[in-house]
């Protein structure tokens, strides 16, 4: 079933395009954390990624977005980024799910109306 999907649809995995278009030109480039596999064309003019699971753009590490983007040649494992003390783990994009974020006093929480402001009334 997953692959009639993926046939029919994009965002249920790689379209037959893509599936054909790796066979005959990708070369396979790495692979991150969260199973998402990296290719590039024999000239290293076009890069691409296969997602393991959604479609999410933000499920593509800050190191790999760079190579894809071809903001630099050296690929992750090669020559890792320097991490910093404040930098937090990449997390997927989290809208419009359960998981996402509401602020106190959100309606999406159960809060109520603000009061602490009066609105303004044109006169």
């Amino acid at each position: 079933m997953k692959f009639i999907l993926s046939l029919l649809t994009w965002w249920n995995g790689q379209t037959i395009g893509t599936r054909l278009y790796t066979w005959r030109n990708g070369k396979p480039v790495g692979e991150d954390d969260l199973g998402n596999k990296y290719y590039e064309t024999a000239d290293g003019s076009r890069r691409w990624v296969i997602y393991n699971g959604p479609i999410e753009g933000s499920r593509v590490p800050a190191e790999w977005h760079g190579w894809l983007h071809h903001t630099f040649d050296n690929r992750p494992g090669n020559n890792p980024l320097s991490v910093h003390s404040w930098q937090k783990p990449s997390a997927a994009n989290m809208t419009g799910t359960a998981q996402a974020y509401h602020p106190k006093g959100s309606l999406a929480t159960g809060g109520t109306a603000r009061t602490d402001y009066e609105a303004w009334r044109p006169e």
